[in-house]
This record gives structure tokens, sequence and C-alpha cells, in this order.
């Protein structure tokens, strides 16, 4: 596209998830799309985060499970990483995906790219590195950035984040991770399967926080399985550099003066939006305290004509939330619409058990709910794969419709397509039930608690009694047919 209209039709703010979703999906519809992005198109997701991270804990997964070989009768011997070789992989994982979300492909969709840092300069108007830009609508997709906590010492660690981790050449032989989010936990449990011995500091009670605590306390059992000491209800309060070592290595003080030395220290504490500098004062558009703008649930800010979506927003900052965002903001600028967003938000913690989850909380059922469970010490997939340490746990509304799901163990991330579906739908458990499932798979686990839960409405008195009804009929209706049938011979 060469064509340079003099007001686009739509700005859209940044490469990422959100931005190529939103670009791409306003092309689509006929738009005049320009597209600013200051560093690479593909966002935090394809550089640092969702790619990378995954390329990491397959690697990590690979050496786990050599060291479990000997329980399957099969022996590997000594298992050793090569740190370099398992850095390469991430790399070439990263440069095989990266085509997809590159400029080239973004002008064959349609949409103009431009290579910048922008500024708003009033309504309709913004700089892009001196260069004047009019538009008539704008989606904000800056997405974010790691927050690093005001520490005493921090900085002169050179603190890893998941943006500067891939630029490790050496596996660090002692690890700190400040914060048991997703992202702490799939990291600290990959790098000490791959040899690092890791220590993880969380401040609340407990790891993954959001989510249900049964599952929770799964997954700490595996990362400590892991060799990972895990230390919940503690705060790191300080760092401390250590003279005479290499760069980056210290001393975290925690609040009860225990302290820990590491080599180098993984900050997953949080992040936060990327709107410094962006000049959304010049648009009218309000932000919160962490400056993310306001938008309402369609994704409008308070300027009607800009929108915002990814990890810029409050909203959950996943990449499959960004994308399903931006195309409904661009739809709803484009055509005039309001349709809203929905609070579906399926999510997955990649360590090895997986947890994942989607709809109501399966750790808090309220009155108006029951918790379906079924455990996968009774899952036939898990017991041949020598793997059963997984849960599945639903909730149910009163008439008897999906309304969440938590699933621990391994790939319990496949499972919440169908179950993201069921939950959006409303499915009930009998309809569930009656759907055929391949077997032996790891989908049986809800399926079997579905099966339970129908089982269980079938043995109420209530049924019981319709049930006895309509049998004694039927049998009372075979018995003429037989009396019948004696007679006419």
């Amino acid at each position: 596209m060469n064509r340079r209209p003099p007001v686009w039709d739509l700005l859209v703010v940044g490469g990422g998830a959100a931005g190529l979703v939103g670009a791409q999906t306003a092309a689509g519809l006929g738009a005049d799309v320009l597209l600013v992005e200051q560093d690479r198109t593909g966002g935090e997701c394809l550089w640092t985060g969702c790619v990378p991270s995954k390329a990491l804990i397959a690697a990590a997964g690979q050496a786990a499970q050599a060291r479990r070989a000997g329980t399957y009768g099969v022996s590997v011997g000594e298992v050793s990483v090569d740190f370099g070789a398992v850095m390469a992989h991430v790399r070439r994982s990263v440069t095989r995906i990266a085509p997809v979300d590159s400029p080239e492909a973004l002008e064959q969709a349609g949409v103009r790219v431009l290579a910048g840092t922008l500024r708003f300069t009033g309504p309709g108007t913004a700089d892009v590195d001196g260069v004047e830009v009019r538009f008539r609508q704008a989606l904000i997709a800056t997405g974010s950035e790691p927050l690093l906590p005001r520490m005493p010492g921090l900085a002169d660690v050179e603190p890893l984040t998941n943006e500067t981790l891939w630029d490790l050449h050496a596996l660090p032989g002692r690890l700190a991770v400040i914060g048991a989010g997703s992202t702490g936990c799939e990291i600290g449990q990959a790098m000490a399967r791959l040899g690092s011995t890791v220590t993880l500091v969380e401040t609340g009670p407990r790891l993954l926080a959001r989510e249900d605590p049964a599952a929770a306390v799964l997954v700490q059992r595996a990362l400590e399985d892991d060799g990972v000491l895990v230390l919940t209800g503690h705060s790191a309060v300080a760092v401390r550099a250590t003279t005479g070592q290499a760069p980056g290595s210290g001393v975290l003080v925690l609040d009860d003066g225990r302290e820990i030395d590491f080599d180098r220290v993984f900050v997953a504490a949080g992040r936060t939006p990327r709107t410094h500098g962006l000049g959304l004062d010049a648009l009218g558009v309000r932000t919160d305290r962490d400056g993310s703008p306001v938008v309402d649930r369609s994704l409008r800010t308070s300027n009607p004509t800009v929108w915002a979506a990814g990890d810029v927003t409050g909203f959950p900052r996943f990449s499959h939330v960004a994308g399903l965002h931006a195309g409904l903001a661009s739809t709803n600028a484009l055509l005039g619409l309001r349709r809203r967003i929905d609070d579906l938000n399926p999510r997955v913690t990649f360590t090895q058990p997986e947890l994942a989850a989607v709809g109501v909380p399966t750790g808090s059922c309220g009155p108006r709910h029951r918790l379906l469970e079924w455990q996968h010490t009774e899952l036939d997939r898990a017991v041949a794969e020598g793997d059963d340490t997984g849960v599945t746990r639903l909730v149910v509304d009163r008439r008897g419709r999906l309304a969440g799901a938590t699933v621990v163990g391994p790939r319990a991330g496949e499972t919440l397509g169908e179950l993201g579906t069921a939950v959006r739908q409303r499915t009930s458990v009998l309809r569930m039930a009656t759907t055929p499932h391949a077997y032996p798979t790891y989908n049986d686990g809800p399926w079997n608690a579905v099966i339970d839960e129908v089982r269980r409405r079938l043995a109420g008195p209530t049924t019981q009694r319709a049930i006895g009804v309509a049998v004694g009929l039927r049998r009372r209706w075979l018995d003429r047919g037989s009396v019948t049938t004696r007679r006419s011979a």
C-alpha cells in the first residue's frame, strides 16, 4: 500500500499483539490504517514473553523428563545441559515465528507501517519523529513493561526481567526470583530444571494468588520437587551487591532478616503500562493512577474517537485477550458499534503441571454454584503416563450449566478451548456428559467430572421416583405385549 491518505481512518500506536490484530482487522474492513511502532513489530509476546518462555520451558521439560526416565525402565545416564544450545533453541523459535508479525506481513494485509516514536499533539494529530500524522480515530496499543520495585541496591545488580533474561549466555548457578505469579513460577521452575539453584520469594501468603488455592498448592509442590525453595509470606526489602564476584551477583535481604545469596536476580513483580511521553492529555484521554487509559466495556476512552486495547489497559494482560479486545475495538471504531467485552479470560500458567482456568473462580464457590472435582489419580491417561499429579475442578450453576473451570495437569491448557466454549454457551453438564470424548485423554478429567455429576443427579429422590414410575410403566407394557403374543400363538 503506497498511497498515503491525508487523514488516516485509524491510527494504531504499537505493534504488539493488540496492535497487530487491531490494524489487520481495520484494514480488512477497508479502512486506511497506519501502524506506528518505535521498536519492532511482534511485541512482548513474540520477543520476550510467550514464545521465548515456552521454548525455554520445553527445553527444561526435556531435561526433567530425562532425569525421570528411570521410573519407566529407561536408562539415559547422567543428564547434562548445554545452556548455550538451549538459548539457541529459544532464538530459533522466535526467528521462525517472527515473519508472521513482520512489517512486510502487515503491509501485505493493507496496513501502512511507520517506524518511530509517536506523541499525540492534539485532537486528530500526532508527531512521529518530526513528521505530522493526521487521523480520524486512534487505537492505543502500546503494551506494558516490567515493573521494578523501589528497593535499595536493586539497580546495582543489573536485575533480570522477562525483557533481559534472553541475553544470558551462561546459566546462573544461583537464581533469586522476586514474585510468584505466572511468570515467576514458570521461569523459576524452568531454570531449576536446567540446573540453577532457585529461590522464589513472594510477599503474599501463597503463589499464584489469583488462582484456585487447591490448584496452586499442586504447582508449588511441583516446583519444590524440582528443587525450588519457595518462600511465601516474605518480602524482599533490599539488595546488597557483592564485590570481587561476577557482575549481577549479590545478596537478597528479606523482611525477616534472612539473606539469600544469588548470582543473578530475576524480577517478576508485575507490569506497568507504556504511556509515558505519549501525550494522552493532548487528546483529553483520562488515565488511571498507573497511567493506563480509562476505557469502558466497549474499549472507548474518555475521548470518543480514541480506543485502547491490550496490556496498556487495566484488563488481564494476556496476548489472546489483547488480540480479541483489539479486534473488537477496531470494529467498534470503524462501524460505530458498541459491542462489549466479556469476562471469560481463559489463562494458563505453563509450569509442569500446567494450571489452566476460565470463567467463575473455582476456589470460592458461592451459594449459587456447585463445585465438581475429579482427581487425576483416577484419570487413566495420567496413570498410564506415570504422572497423576493433577485435578479438574468445575463450577456449575443451579441449572447445571458450566460456569467456570480449573484444571491442573500435563497440557491442561489444551482443555480450555472446550471448557471456555461450554462456559460461554452455558452448556449443561448433561450435554457435556453425552458428548463422546476419545479415550484415554487428559480431557477425560472434565468429562468424568460431569458424568459423576449426572449420576449424582440421577440418584436424587425425585429423579429416582420418576425413573421408577417410567420403569414400572415400561414393565407393564412389555408384560401385556407378552400375554397378547402367547394368546395369539
